[in-house]
């Protein structure tokens, strides 16, 4: 049996799926079993399939049929449950969002049993859900060259690049658009390219996955962020790229941990470390290790930050070397400086932090990132008691948010704002919720498309 993976907890759905498959059971075949044995004739193959994605947790009864039928330890079954409850979304979540969650969940723990197996099952003209047909043609990639002689992956590689790019620039609310159609024309071409085409076509479906979730979880839709970065993982697993799995599941815990859901973030940061660390570079180690500290940090573990923090630190000189894949081109030692301030403001050590976060907060050319790093500064000032300057920064962090058109950058700006009620009487925090006032029309806002559904496999 696969042991968990180190410092995360075995979750049930994918040990029910490790035990099922050791048996050669079809979902089906293991409801009869279950059925027969208990006496109850209407346990279906679609249950098992809930409880082996952990859209439900089985409870006591099935629980004890399970150690029956599979042959386990109740204890090992039971006490797996508990972890995939403890790391349940909360009832007031959205549906959708809680089920991708889950799903995603089980995924990466399947994905860290063995980060070099096939994990893309589906059909590839269905990989994107039903809102990508696969009968339609592959519409013709992105080109100014003109040039017909080149592969057509070279083209949606030049796409992705540009894209890439562009989010420096500007938030998601703009560029989430653009990163579904992106990746929906790289699933299109998929199924047409052949064997040589596929191959080079994985690793770009898994790069398009990748940024289409970033995206989306920078525009505040989450459900289609954490579909995009199910998709990305199969499609990185397939194309025999563990790196680059590990920096989607990196980026699905980012999301967590700024949604409010720590727990959850903290296990994903482990697992895509844990799952990665052989094949990814110093920069990949860093950035996942700063993942497994800022989550540790909000889920109230200090000494596995701490931890985390340390070993992050002695990777770093040799993360900003520039020999890492061109899809971590953005980190550079400024944005790793103002990760390791952001993580000591959730420690509660705003005196050290303000030093760190000061060059992202006040960067000019990267309004997302001055405004994200703006807000952690603001909190900083907080911590210290400095509301004049908390104020002043989390101004210029509101400005920068509008300028980006990025919901996600005034998530720390609400949790300012929250601090800031103490001292609702002082002048600074009166001007600043003038501004707030004066700007509210212009702030980015998330899509309002009333998700709920499950779209990519």
């Amino acid at each position: 049996m696969t042991p968990p993976p180190p410092g995360g907890p075995l979750l049930l759905g994918p040990l029910l799926t490790q035990l099922r498959l050791a048996r050669g059971w079809s979902q089906r075949r293991t409801a009869a079993e279950l059925c027969a044995a208990a006496g109850v004739p209407t346990l279906s193959r679609h249950e098992v399939s809930r409880w082996e994605r952990q859209v439900r947790v089985p409870g006591d009864f099935w629980l004890r049929w399970l150690a029956v039928v599979l042959a386990a330890p109740l204890d090992l079954l039971a006490g797996a449950a508990t972890s995939a409850r403890r790391l349940a979304p909360p009832p007031t979540g959205p549906t959708g969002a809680a089920r991708s969650r889950a799903a995603l969940f089980a995924l990466a723990q399947r994905w860290r049993a063995d980060p070099r197996a096939e994990l893309l099952v589906a059909a590839p003209g269905r990989l994107a859900g039903p809102d990508v047909p696969g009968d339609e043609p592959a519409p013709a990639p992105p080109s100014s060259s003109g040039d017909t002689s080149r592969p057509p992956e070279g083209a949606y590689a030049d796409g992705l690049a540009g894209l890439r790019r562009l989010d420096d620039l500007s938030g998601g609310v703009d560029l989430a658009p653009l990163g579904t159609d992106r990746l929906r024309r790289v699933v299109r071409a998929l199924p047409r390219s052949g064997p040589a085409g596929r191959r080079r076509l994985l690793p770009l479906l898994a790069e398009s996955a990748q940024l289409a979730g970033w995206l989306a979880a920078d525009a505040g839709d989450p459900t289609a962020a954490l579909d995009a970065y199910r998709l990305g993982l199969r499609a990185a697993a397939a194309a025999g790229a563990p790196d680059l799995a590990g920096h989607v599941l990196g980026s699905a815990s980012h999301l967590l941990a700024g949604a409010g859901d720590p727990e959850g973030a903290l296990l994903l940061a482990r697992t895509a470390y844990a799952g990665s660390r052989r094949w990814a570079g110093p920069g990949l180690r860093a950035l996942l290790l700063h993942r497994v500290a800022l989550a540790a940090a909000l889920a109230g573990r200090p000494e596995a930050a701490g931890q985390a923090l340390r070993a992050a630190d002695r990777v770093t000189t040799a993360a900003t070397s520039g020999r890492e894949p061109s899809w971590l081109y953005w980190l550079d030692e400024p944005e790793l400086t103002a990760m390791t301030g952001r993580t000591l403001v959730a420690l509660g050590r705003p005196r050290r932090a303000e030093a760190l976060l000061g060059g992202a907060a006040r960067e000019r050319g990267r309004p997302r990132r001055a405004a994200v790093y703006g807000g952690w500064l603001a909190r900083a000032y907080l911590q210290l008691g400095e509301v004049e300057l908390a104020c002043e920064t989390a101004g210029a962090a509101l400005v920068d948010a509008v300028r980006a058109g990025s919901p996600r950058a005034l998530a720390q700006l609400g949790e300012v704002r929250r601090g800031l009620a103490a001292h609702r009487r002082a002048p600074a925090v009166r001007r600043h919720m003038t501004l707030v006032t004066t700007i509210r029309p212009y702030l980015p806002r998330p899509p309002s498309s009333g998700r709920g559904r499950d779209r990519r496999g």
